[in-house]
């Protein structure tokens, strides 16, 4: 499966990168994920570094938004679309707590930005690539500007913007142009995830196959498994066609804290399975007063 280039920062981008007309995404604080579909409907993801036969494989972090793209990804359309459906890789984000408190209920739990075809050894266009993630039922990164003329666009002088998805700046913006060149500007407090740069202690704790190593006084009961949660959980659940039961509530709703609060969780599994085992008496009581009630 293709794997993804590393984005330099603009200053350091070929010098043909400002030309022509530019999209200028939203840089989401997130972790690489993509994925293809093989000819039988399953699909196959990978990280930044790896490729997993088995999506259970992933780290755990992953698992909402690999969720996400298989409950939502409509394998139909893309049959209807192409002649080879293995020709098709997909790139995105899976949107997880690294240094940005997101607004989580309206933050997708995947933010689609690329799509690459093996036949022609290209990317799409941006404009392409959103059309692409909108018709197969994926939500695209937000485009901050488009088709921006690159002679009225001055990267030394931009400021980067304020995010879509919470009440603070992005994490910066990466620089498109249809002819696939690609550079960032990063937010000057945040740190980079890319692997050609040194990444400092703060980032590389956030990495998802890191937990929090410091404990803590963290209590799900309290601060997760709150009803409002658990009714909007289940009620997903329910539009979806998934029974609500105590095992898959439990574990969705363990995967929205995974994803949330990455890195305040004790690193050790017995303590982390100590979490889940509280979070699943909480869901089993919600369980109990709603078929009460």
């Amino acid at each position: 499966m293709k794997r993804y280039p590393s984005i330099p920062p603009v200053a350091d981008a070929p010098d043909d990168l400002l030309t022509g007309h530019l999209w200028l995404l939203e840089l989401i604080d997130g972790w690489h994920l993509r994925f293809r579909m093989e000819e039988s409907g399953l699909l196959r993801f990978g990280d930044r570094d790896a490729d997993y036969d088995d999506p259970e494989s992933l780290p755990a972090a992953y698992r909402h938004a690999v969720r996400h793209v298989r409950e939502r990804f409509d394998r139909e359309s893309l049959r209807a679309a192409v002649d080879d459906v293995t020709d098709v890789v997909f790139f995105g984000v899976a949107t997880h707590r690294r240094t940005v408190g997101y607004d989580w209920e309206r933050l997708p739990s995947f933010l689609g930005h690329d799509v690459w075809s093996t036949a022609a050894e290209s990317f799409r266009p941006p404009d392409a690539a959103e059309a692409i993630f909108e018709q197969l039922g994926l939500t695209s990164v937000n485009a901050i500007e488009r088709e921006r003329r690159a002679r009225d666009f001055d990267p030394t002088t931009y400021a980067v913007p304020s995010s879509a998805w919470y009440d603070g700046p992005a994490a910066g913006v990466v620089v498109r142009n249809k002819a696939g060149g690609r550079g960032v500007i990063r937010a000057s407090d945040l740190p980079a995830d890319s692997p050609d740069e040194k990444r400092s202690a703060r980032s590389e704790a956030a990495r998802p196959d890191h937990a929090g190593s410091t404990a803590v006084d963290f209590s799900p009961a309290a601060t997760h498994a709150t009803r409002r949660r658990l009714e909007r959980i289940a009620a997903r659940m329910t539009d979806r066609g998934t029974p609500v039961t105590a095992e898959e509530l439990t574990r969705r709703a363990f995967d929205e804290l995974l994803r949330e609060r990455h890195g305040e969780l004790p690193g050790a599994d017995p303590a982390l399975e100590a979490v889940r085992s509280e979070l699943a008496t909480e869901v089993r009581s919600f369980l109990d007063e709603g078929s009460q009630s």
